[in-house]
């Protein structure tokens, strides 16, 4: 139990709480779905949303269409804007996520992200359309920061990192759905020419609706609550999360393995936060940035021109490459649903190092193969699927990371960091060196662009097994010792 030694309600006194211990030691339960319901979903509509807009490209640019734009503009223009978007909204939201708290910001950042889409399906020109994919990649950029620190922080450290890893790969399951729908959306036999595309992404506000009303349940972080001068109510969430937990198991729960003492403060500053995270763990700033920026450049490797070499080298029809992404996208998700388990059991070392490892290893493989001509359309998407079951996982271990070595106080601005920065390499910077090379119809090209990939994906898996935290089953503030803690020879 905690004792204060400051007021109730937003104080700035010193308080042991053993908070963080009683929810690691709580049993998996229907609190902990709800949990994953309203936050982790927002993924799936992420992956719907950007898959669409990927998938209707070439009707947007149709005469018709209700928009005055082309094609380029939409994957050139567009993408790079949402891009920006999605960078800054994970900076700006991620420093007021850590500062006013979890739910106060993943309630804000699905409204903005809600607003935009609907919006998007509004447009009327151009430039109408360009201003709302910016501001919806603005609010999933802050959707990453608030929603992974809430996430780690809520659930029990022996299942962090499979509901981690799950969540995070399911955007996949949304960019299969995106893919299929894409397909019945643009039918004009079924719907008008200018009607499809936008009910495409209205389909996606109503479904972020009905997450909005399941998170509305979700509550604040306990640990964010007594660090920030909630104390109170951090003892009073908790309590009534195991009596529900106690009365559903119809068991006591065991009494929690020990306290931690802090110092409570209303906030904390940036200069203190990027000192901590490059000054007091420069080797976990390292792995961070080693393990975005290769599961970044081996994902544009593949996915940015899947279309253009399939058609290029293949003679897929331009209205199929759909299914075959819909396939991809589907070895995307089984990585993290199926490898999971592993990273919380076997151990994160071995398994970020080894997935990274072997998904590079196995892109070089897959290069070898269509330098060689010995693969075709439907072997090639086999390959890229066996490839990305194991580099999803490793993205997706990742955020994981990165939500989980740094201190509480940091959490959500170093998820946002490292995620701006990744998305910056693979949203700006893997365009402008893959776009040429999977386009260019030679084979040594595109074989380049997948050795470039690889490459970076095994560098990273290297840097994992050298400096990747042994973070599996053990608490967040044991992996990370809170700025704000007070330890027996230190003062507060």
């Amino acid at each position: 139990m905690s004792a204060p030694s400051s007021s109730a309600g937003a104080g700035t006194g010193t308080v042991t709480t053993a908070v963080p211990a009683r929810l690691d030691r709580l049993p998996w339960s229907r609190w902990h779905w709800m949990i994953v319901i309203g936050l982790g979903t927002v993924w799936i509509l992420d992956g719907l949303e950007v898959t669409i807009v990927g998938n209707v490209a070439g009707r947007l640019a149709e005469e018709g269409s209700g928009l005055d734009i082309t094609a380029a503009q939409v994957t050139g223009v567009a993408a790079a804007l949402y891009v920006a978007g999605a960078c800054s909204g994970a900076l700006f939201f991620g420093w007021l996520t850590d500062r006013y708290g979890r739910k106060k910001l993943f309630m804000i950042t699905l409204a903005v992200y809600l607003g935009a889409t609907a919006m998007t399906a509004l447009s009327f020109e151009s430039w109408w359309f360009f201003l709302f994919r910016f501001l919806t990649g603005f609010g999933i950029g802050g959707e990453y920061a608030a929603i992974n620190s809430a996430i780690d922080e809520l659930i029990p450290s022996l299942y962090r990192g499979r509901v981690d890893l799950i969540i995070n790969g399911s955007y996949w399951l949304g960019a299969v759905g995106g893919a299929l729908l894409s397909v019945v959306m643009l039918d004009t036999d079924i719907f008008p020419q200018d009607l499809g595309w936008r009910l495409s992404f209205a389909l996606g506000v109503v479904l972020g609706l009905v997450i909005l009303l399941v998170r509305r349940h979700v509550p604040e972080s306990p640990r964010w609550q007594f660090i920030h001068g909630h104390g109170e109510e951090a003892e009073k969430l908790v309590s009534s999360v195991e009596r529900e937990i106690e009365a559903e198991k119809g068991a006591a729960l065991p009494q929690p393995a020990g306290e931690i003492t802090i110092h409570q403060r209303k906030s904390i500053g940036f200069g203190l936060i990027a000192k901590t995270v490059f000054g007091r763990y420069p080797r976990r700033a390292v792995l961070g940035l080693a393990l975005f920026i290769g599961q970044a450049f081996l994902y544009n490797a593949i996915t940015f021109g899947f279309g253009s070499i399939l058609i290029t080298f293949f003679d897929v029809p331009t209205g199929s490459t759909g299914y075959y992404f819909a396939v991809i996208a589907a070895g995307n998700f089984l990585g993290p649903l199926l490898l999971g388990r592993l990273f919380d059991t076997v151990g994160r070392r071995i398994m970020i190092s080894g997935t990274y490892l072997l998904s590079g290893l196995l892109l070089f493989g897959t290069a070898w193969l269509f330098d060689r001509g010995s693969l075709s359309a439907t072997t090639l998407t086999a390959c890229w699927c066996v490839v990305l079951f194991f580099a999803s996982a490793g993205a997706s271990s990742a955020y994981l990371t990165v939500s989980e070595i740094f201190p509480m106080e940091t959490r959500a601005m170093a998820i946002a960091f490292f995620y701006a920065l990744g998305t910056a390499a693979g949203g700006i910077s893997g365009p402008l060196i893959f776009a040429e090379l999977t386009e260019s119809g030679v084979v040594g090209d595109t074989v380049l662009a997948f050795q470039i990939g690889a490459g970076l994906m095994c560098a990273a898996g290297l840097v994992a097994a050298f400096l990747a935290v042994n973070a599996e089953r053990r608490s967040l503030e044991d992996i990370a010792e809170p700025l704000s803690a007070v330890r027996p020879d230190r003062a507060p």
